[in-house]
C-alpha cells in the first residue's frame, strides 16, 4: 500500500471536503466529507451501500480525488475498513455531533471507503 506524503496529509487535514470520482467513465464526482485516522483517508456514504458513488467505488476500486486545485489518482478500498470507532470519533470531531451522526450509523459503517494514493512514478499531487 502506498502512503500519503506529508504534503498530501497537510492538504487533506486542512480541507473540509473532497470530490471523489470512481472509475474512468467520466461521471461527475461527488463532494463528500472525509477524515484522516492514523494517516489514512476515509469517506462514508451516509445513505449506505446503495449509494451510487459507493457502488461505483466498489465496482472500479480506483478513481480520483480533488481537493481544491489538486487532483490525485487513488485506490478505493471497500473491504475491511477498520477502525470504525476511530473513524466515528474523527467525523464527530471534525463535523460536530449532529453531522457526525449521519456517518456513524450502521448503514454508513457498511459504506466506508479507505482512499489510498495510487502508486505512480511521480509522488506529488498535481494541479487539476
Amino acid at each position: 500500500m502506498t502512503t500519503w506524503t506529508p504534503e498530501d496529509l497537510a492538504l487533506l487535514a486542512g480541507a473540509e471536503s473532497l470530490v471523489l470520482t470512481a472509475g474512468v467513465d467520466g461521471h461527475p464526482g461527488v463532494e463528500t466529507g472525509m477524515v484522516l485516522v492514523r494517516g489514512e483517508l476515509y469517506v462514508r456514504a451516509y445513505r449506505g451501500v446503495r449509494s451510487r458513488w459507493y457502488q461505483a467505488a466498489q465496482k472500479h476500486s480506483h478513481g480520483q480525488i480533488r481537493v481544491g486545485a489538486v487532483t490525485r489518482d487513488v485506490l478505493l478500498e471497500t473491504r475491511d475498513t477498520r477502525p470504525a470507532h476511530e473513524i466515528d470519533a474523527a467525523y464527530r470531531s471534525k463535523y460536530g455531533q449532529a453531522a457526525g451522526a449521519l456517518v456513524t450509523s450502521p448503514a454508513a459503517h457498511a459504506a466506508t471507503i479507505r482512499i489510498d494514493p495510487a502508486p505512480s512514478a511521480g509522488r506529488d499531487c498535481s494541479p487539476g
